[in-house]
Order: structure tokens, then sequence, then C-alpha cells
């Protein structure tokens, strides 16, 4: 039907370019940033309420190549059950840092992810496992900190917590039965991001050619966020209203934009300009 020189035609075409693509990679060093992209990838558990489940945590962590583990106030110390339950990964256990918040297990992070069952009233990207492990070693490749944040057994994550949060994970679990064990939830993502990484080049975008600006840290982003709501309040923006709502579609405005620290400086500049305005208009001393 015509179509074998075509065949042989298009195997030659795929020879040809596939030994200067794979070239450019190992010249840019791609092929590097993806294999060590795993260990930019820290888990964070929020308020953990049961021992056991941290040392559980761990272990699922360590079978999937994953040592990096962040324990944010949980409501018990680790005992000796947690680490027995670790079976095996006392190392990540016990090397995991035990900070006050959600936002200081983040600060230096450009990509954090929170797992949950649903948003709730805060309005996040909501991605599968899968595309979340793809889209969180592109981050890391870049290269970049990046964090999967996981709730309370009980309760999962809050809202203020959540809004700490680029984009949410949903396991699409049994609707009739969709409660998973904590450590079961990582389990699934350390599994998904294993698959990624074994997938290579493949589940990482090349980074786009050309100079790009130092992204902002987590902790640069929280910053302006916070100076935003105060300068919303010294201008009297709301008026009278509740600010929560303005506040969540601000958020994820300037969250979709990927911030430079040169954008933030700058936004923080005018910031700090009306708020000096502000107080001026109002008679308050500079």
């Amino acid at each position: 039907m015509g179509f074998g020189g075509g065949k042989e035609r298009s195997r030659r075409r795929g020879r040809s370019h596939s030994l200067p693509f794979v070239a450019v990679l190992l010249a840019s060093g791609l092929f590097m940033s993806i294999e060590t992209a795993p260990s930019r990838i820290r888990f964070v558990l929020v308020g953990t309420q049961h021992p056991g489940n941290m040392g559980a945590a761990a272990r699922a962590m360590k079978t999937m190549g994953l040592g990096r583990l962040v324990l944010v106030a949980p409501e018990k110390p680790l005992n000796e059950e947690a680490f027995r339950r670790s079976a095996g990964a006392e190392d990540v256990l016990g090397d995991a840092p035990v900070v006050a918040t959600l936002a200081d297990a983040v600060a230096d992070c450009r990509l954090v992810l929170g797992c949950t069952a649903r948003a709730r009233r805060v309005q996040l990207e909501e991605l599968l496992p899968g595309v979340a492990a793809q889209r969180a070693l592109a981050k890391a490749a870049e290269p970049a900190e990046v964090a999967f944040v996981f709730g309370r057994e009980r309760t999962g994550l809050t809202n203020e917590e959540l809004q700490l949060c680029h984009l949410a994970v949903h396991i699409p679990s049994n609707p009739d039965f969709s409660s998973l064990n904590l450590a079961a939830a990582v389990q699934v993502l350390a599994y998904e991001l294993r698959m990624a990484s074994l997938g290579g080049v493949s589940a990482v975008a090349p980074a786009e050619p050309g100079f790009r600006e130092e992204p902002a840290s987590h902790a640069q982003v929280e910053g302006l966020f916070g100076q935003l709501g105060d300068t919303l309040d010294d201008i009297d923006f709301h008026k009278g209203r509740a600010p929560e709502s303005a506040m969540r579609k601000l958020r994820r405005l300037f969250l979709r934009t990927e911030l430079s620290e040169q954008e933030v400086r700058l936004l923080r500049g005018i910031l700090s300009d009306a708020q000096r305005m502000a107080r001026l208009a109002a008679g308050k001393p500079q």
C-alpha cells in the first residue's frame, strides 16, 4: 500500500534526531537534574495524632527511594512504637526535623502540594497522584525544593493550611469507603513519584531556554501576601466586608504566576508606597 518506504524514512529520521537531542540533554545537565530530583522532594506530615503512623509513613517513603520527612507539630513525640513501625526506615524517621508550623516546613519550597479529600472552600487546581508526581519532579529538576503535605488522620488539613499550598492532590479512592490511612496515602504518592522518576526524561519537561529570573521561595511569597493583606486594610478596600474571600482569590491569582524574587520585590515596593500614601491621607505619622 506504499507505506514501507515511509516507515523506513521515519526510522531514519528518528535516528538522525535522537542523538542530537540526547547530546543536548547531556550538555544541559538535565539527566543529572532528573536523577537527583527526588532528593529535593520532602513529605510533610502535619499534626499527626498517632506516632506509629509517622513510622509507617517513613517506611512507605524509604521503600520508594525517598528520604526527606518533616514533622509539623505532631500531637505526640516519636516513641518506641513509631520506630518499630518504621521497620528499617529508622534513619528517615530519626532524621526528620520537627517544626512548629507548616509555613516553617515549606518556607524554602517553590511548589507545595496538599494531599486532601477535597479542597473545600480553598479552590485549588486538583491533580491525580500520577500527574502530581510528574509536576513535582519537573519542578524539582529545575532545581527547586518541593513538598507534599499530608494532614491529620481524622480531619486532614485546615483551610488555612491548604492556602499555603499551590496545588491539591486527590487520591480517587472508593467513594463508598474513601478513608485512607495516613501511611497508605503516603505510599500512593511515594509510588507515583518512583514510577515517574523511573520514566526518566519522559516524565519531566525540559527547562525553557534562555535567561530565567530566580523564582521566589514560599516564604517570600507568603511575605508578599501578608503585606498585601495589610495594605488592603490600610486603604479600606474591604469596606467592612470579611477579607477572607478577596484574599483567597488574590492568592490563587498570584500563585498561578510563579512569581520571581524580582517580581516580589517590585510588588512589595508598590505596596509600601500605597501604605505610605494611605498613612499620609489618614494623617498618621510616617
